[in-house]
């Protein structure tokens, strides 16, 4: 197996995830990547991935991915049952800050208590 099949699934999701200026180089045991992309979430999926693939500090992979969006930890689309606690416990893993996150989104939110399914949210990078 070449590095680069091992690290397929990486590879993937930077596709899934439209990586901007990507481009990808195998040099000896060794797998360059670069690219950017939006936010910081989909940068931290990439690192989740590289890691399941290789283990916690592979070798065999250099990886330079810039966040064109450092103020923007993620864009979410707010899906039926959902409340801005649940939102901010999934990505911050803190339920209180859903006030940063309606801060956020003051321009399409008028109440932290109203949201509704289809709402893309920013969640900021707090």
């Amino acid at each position: 197996m070449t590095v680069k099949e091992k690290y397929q699934s990486v590879l993937n999701l930077g596709e899934q995830l439209k990586v901007q200026n990507g481009k990808v180089e195998e040099k000896g045991n060794v797998l360059h990547v670069w690219g950017t992309v939006e936010t910081q979430h989909e940068k931290n999926q990439l690192w989740d991935a590289i890691k399941e693939a290789g283990g916690a500090n592979p070798a065999d992979i250099v990886a330079d991915i810039q966040v064109s969006n450092p103020n923007v930890f993620a864009k979410h689309t707010v899906e039926k049952g959902e409340s801005l606690s649940k939102i901010a416990k999934h990505y911050y893993d803190d339920m209180m800050k859903y006030k940063a996150i309606f801060e956020a989104n003051r321009d399409i939110l008028d109440n932290a208590d109203v949201i509704h399914p289809g709402q893309v949210l920013t969640i900021p990078n707090i």
